[in-house]
């Protein structure tokens, strides 16, 4: 069951704070990652040119030792051991003459490397007359500057994280905002509206009870009850209207109410919109007593069947079931697709636009059922009908 808050965010803020954060967020993850990388070959590539610069001053005083030892016969037990440096000499289609490497070579172009935990440095010997010859160097490379980098890029790393995050929080108030006040107008605009519609709504309702339609013909009688059905669908749209707007002012009066006879009296209220649409109504009622306010509990229930008479096909059933754990109302209408049915509590959701409504219906019954840590399940199943459950006792 999806709950409710009218202090939080709304569902539909809340889905899309979510879908907003997870885009920033792939995108902060892919902008830390390519500075990460970019830093990475930095890093190893400074290490490399200080390594090269290092081979190249060694090679200076390392190469006259390697003529000598050419013009002397170049005998292989012979070749010529740097004092810095492990040494090889190797033909460019990667052929060895000699070498004193832990590592073989896999690299045979001019330049510096590293292989695996080894760094090569490998230099053409052509213009020193022993043409199609690499001299190569080798060190072992201490992963020093590998913790360096590291170290650098989780500080600075986490520094450009929070400012992310920070520009993220700002960017999210300022992605909302709009949703946010687009809720705030219509909140005032339903305020405004249940103002103005208290004085003539009263007045319809009240001169349609002091009608007698058994004084008068048939035809007129039909138009009074349907009259009379019309005002009851304002009346309690109505009241939702003003407990979502003014729930937070009212009175709220905790007392022992007796379930079964508050749905009798809602459903004695609801009886001519059976009638009209056909509906066979069943009511399973055991006497049960819930704590709670009353006018409360009555939103729970005329939501509940409004919904049930709204939805449902012409000449379909209702059924209510009442007892110690739960109040339930199935119908036989057209049911809700699984992937929908979390979203059916959001305030001024619908999602079927050719029946009247404000969406808020379902919103106000998780509201009330939140407050009372009660329990809501939804089944439904399209084209078959829709239980929704309310528990009392978990």
């Amino acid at each position: 069951m999806s709950r409710t808050n009218d202090l939080a965010i709304s569902f539909a803020e809340n889905r899309t704070l979510r879908a907003f954060v997870l885009l920033y967020g792939v995108m902060a993850f892919f902008i830390l990652s390519l500075i990460g990388t970019i830093y990475y070959r930095y890093s190893k590539e400074l290490m490399l040119s200080t390594h090269r610069l290092s081979m190249q001053i060694e090679a200076e005083s390392y190469i006259p030792r390697l003529l000598k030892w050419k013009e002397e016969g170049a005998k292989p037990e012979h070749f010529p051991k740097d004092i810095a440096y492990p040494t090889a000499l190797y033909t460019k289609n990667g052929s060895k003459i000699v070498s004193y490497f832990e590592v073989p070579l896999t690299q045979f172009v001019p330049g510096i490397y590293k292989e695996a935990d080894h760094i090569h440095f490998l230099m053409s010997m052509g213009s020193y007359g022993m043409k199609g010859l690499f001299l190569v160097f080798e060190t072992q490379d201490d992963a020093l500057w590998l913790k360096a980098m590291w170290k650098n890029f989780l500080l600075y790393g986490s520094l450009l994280f929070i400012a992310l995050l920070s520009v993220g929080v700002l960017l999210s108030r300022l992605f909302i905002r709009p949703m946010r006040e687009a809720v705030a107008l219509l909140d005032n605009f339903i305020k405004d509206t249940t103002h103005e519609l208290n004085t003539p709504i009263s007045t319809i309702v009240t001169n349609i009870e002091t009608i007698e339609v058994s004084n008068i013909d048939e035809k007129l009688a039909k138009k009074v009850k349907r009259i009379d059905i019309a005002a009851k669908t304002i009346s309690s749209i109505y009241d939702d209207l003003t407990y979502l707007v003014l729930n937070h002012k009212i009175a709220i009066k905790d007392e022992s109410l007796a379930v079964d006879e508050i749905v009798k009296e809602r459903l004695a209220y609801f009886n001519e919109h059976f009638v009209q649409k056909g509906l066979v109504v069943k009511a399973d009622l055991e006497n049960v007593n819930i704590v709670m306010d009353k006018n409360r509990l009555i939103r729970i229930v005329d939501n509940l069947l409004s919904n049930a008479i709204k939805y449902n096909k012409h000449g379909g059933s209702i059924n209510i079931t009442v007892d110690k754990t739960k109040l339930e109302v199935s119908d036989t209408g057209r049911g809700i697709d699984a992937e929908k049915i979390e979203q059916i509590f959001e305030r001024y959701r619908r999602f079927d636009t050719s029946v009247g409504g404000f969406g808020i219906g379902l919103h106000i019954v998780a509201s009330i059922v939140e407050v009372y840590g009660f329990k809501v399940e939804v089944d439904s199943r399209p084209q078959e009908g829709t239980s929704i459950t309310i528990f009392w006792q978990q």
